[in-house]
C-alpha cells in the first residue's frame, strides 16, 4: 500500500488502531481465548479500534472467539492454519500490508513473534503478552525479549506481578515491560448463600498439565463425601474428560459430584453466580481469569499455595483460602467454609472488593490504553511493510516445536515424495 495512502486513513480516521494474532480452536476454553474477545471493546471505548488476525483449524463457526469478535462488530480476517510457519508468516505480513495498524500485538502466536521483525522495520510498534508461567513463555522472552534485535518486542505485557519481576529478574532490555492483568467484568450482583448447601466448582481446562484435573476431581469426591451439605460441578473441556467422567464414576457414586460440560467464555459468570466456592489446585499459573470472574461475583477462590498468580488474588483469611496439598488442607477448608459461623460471607466480600479496587476490567483497559497511546507515541513510521521473497527466522526453539513447523528441506522433500529412490541409488552402486 502506498504510503500517501496510509496517510490518507490516519487523517480519516481519529482513532488509533491496532492489530491481534491469535488462534482459536473449535470448544476450546483458557483464559487468552475469553480475555482478548473482552479486551476490544474496553479499548475501543477508550478511542482505540481494533482487528484480529485468527488462525484456525476448520469452521470458524465452532471458534467462540472469532464468533464473538464478529457479533461485537471487530474488523477480523480468518485463515485456516496453513502447513508452514513461513506460510503463516507470509499472511499476516500480507494482512498487515493491505491494512497497517498503529501497533501490532503477536499476543502468543509464534509465526506473528516472527512477523514482527518486518513490521517494526516499518516503524510500527509490537507487543507480546505473557500469560503464565511455564515453559513456553519463557522460551519466549529468550527469544524475542532478551534475543536478537532483529526480533526484539517493543513492548511486553505481563499479567501478573510475578511474572514482570521474573521478567527484570532476567536481565535488561529495551522492551517496554508492563504488568496488566486481564481483568474481570463486576456485575452487579453477588453470590449468596441463601440454604446450608455449599457448592464447589472448577471452571478450566480438564488437563493434567498445569491444571492436575484428575487430582483435582479425586479432592473434589473426596471433600463432598467427608463434608456434610456440599456438592461440586467441574465445568469445562480438554483431553483428560474421560478420565474426570471415570474418576466420577468410581469416587463419586451416590455423592453429588458433577461434570457440568463447557462454558462459552461470556456465560461464565452467570454460572458463578450460582456458587460458593471456586477451586484451582494447579501446580503454576498466570493469573487465572476464571478465579478473578469468580470473586468478582464473590465465590470465594480455594486454591494451592503456589509461586504465581495465586498470591497476588488470594490472600489467605482474606479474599480466600490457601491450601498446602489436595487433600487434607483441601478438606479441611471446604470443611472451614461449610461450618465456621461468618467466614464465607467475610471472604466473599472481600474477594470482590478486591476486584473492585484492583482488577476489574475497566482498569485493565486503561492500561492497556496508555501503553498503547505512550508505544504510538514514541513510533516512528517510516514506510510501508516490506514481505521478503524468502523468509529467514531463526532455528526452531524447543519450546516452539508444536507451533512452528517448518518446511522440510529441499532432499527431505524428495526423500518423502520418491521413498525408493535412495534405495535404487544403492542398488546400482552395487
Amino acid at each position: 500500500m502506498p504510503r500517501f495512502i496510509t496517510t490518507i486513513r490516519l487523517l480519516e480516521s481519529s482513532m488509533m488502531k491496532v492489530t491481534f494474532c491469535a488462534s482459536d480452536f473449535p470448544n476450546k476454553v483458557g483464559g487468552p481465548y475469553s480475555w482478548l474477545p473482552r479486551l476490544l471493546p474496553l479499548l475501543r471505548d477508550r478511542g482505540i479500534e481494533s482487528k484480529v488476525l485468527f488462525f484456525i483449524p476448520g469452521k470458524r463457526k465452532q471458534c467462540r472467539a472469532v464468533q464473538l469478535v464478529k457479533e461485537q462488530g471487530f474488523e477480523y480476517s480468518v485463515k485456516k492454519f496453513p502447513r508452514y510457519t513461513d506460510q503463516r508468516i507470509r499472511w499476516i505480513l500480507e494482512e498487515l500490508k493491505e491494512d497497517s495498524p498503529d501497533v501490532f500485538i503477536p499476543n502468543l502466536v509464534v509465526p506473528a513473534f516472527y512477523a514482527s521483525r518486518w513490521v517494526k522495520k516499518a516503524g510500527i510498534p509490537t507487543v507480546g503478552v505473557m500469560h503464565s508461567d511455564d515453559s513456553f513463555y519463557h522460551s519466549v522472552l529468550d527469544q524475542f525479549v532478551f534475543g536478537s534485535s532483529d526480533y526484539r518486542l517493543s513492548g511486553l505485557v505481563a499479567v501478573s506481578r510475578f511474572i514482570e519481576e521474573t521478567i527484570h529478574n532476567q536481565g535488561t532490555t529495551q522492551s517496554l515491560i508492563r504488568c496488566i492483568p486481564c481483568g474481570a467484568p463486576v456485575p452487579p450482583t453477588t453470590t449468596k448463600k441463601t440454604s446450608d448447601k455449599l457448592r464447589i466448582i472448577y471452571v478450566g481446562r480438564l488437563v493434567e498439565e498445569q491444571k492436575q484435573i484428575s487430582l483435582l476431581t479425586k479432592a473434589f469426591c473426596r471433600a463432598v463425601r467427608e463434608v456434610p451439605d456440599t456438592e461440586a460441578i467441574i465445568y469445562g473441556s480438554g483431553s483428560s474428560r474421560d478420565a474426570v467422567e471415570k474418576i466420577i464414576a468410581e469416587e463419586g457414586r451416590s455423592i453429588s459430584v458433577k461434570l457440568g460440560g463447557r462454558i462459552d467464555s461470556d456465560k461464565v459468570q452467570q454460572n458463578l453466580l450460582q456458587s460458593h466456592v471456586i477451586v484451582l489446585l494447579s501446580d503454576y499459573e498466570g493469573l487465572p481469569i476464571a478465579l478473578m470472574e469468580a470473586m468478582a461475583c464473590g465465590v470465594v477462590p480455594v486454591c494451592l499455595r503456589i509461586r504465581s498468580g495465586i498470591p497476588e488474588l488470594v490472600e489467605d483469611g482474606v479474599t480466600g483460602l490457601l491450601v498446602d496439598d489436595r487433600g487434607d488442607s483441601f478438606v479441611d477448608a471446604i470443611r472451614r467454609l461449610q461450618q465456621e459461623s461468618g467466614l464465607w460471607e467475610k471472604l466473599s466480600q472481600g474477594a470482590r472488593s478486591k476486584m473492585e479496587r484492583e482488577y476489574s476490567d475497566s482498569i485493565a483497559g486503561d492500561l492497556w490504553a496508555e501503553l498503547l497511546q505512550e508505544l504510538h507515541q514514541n513510533s516512528n513510521r517510516s514506510q510501508e511493510i516490506k514481505i521478503p521473497r524468502f523468509l529467514s527466522v531463526p532455528p526452531v526453539h524447543p519450546a516452539f516445536v508444536k507451533r512452528d513447523p517448518r518446511r522440510p528441506s529441499l532432499g527431505k522433500r524428495l526423500l518423502a515424495k520418491f521413498p525408493n529412490l535412495l534405495k535404487k541409488t544403492k542398488q546400482i552402486d552395487d
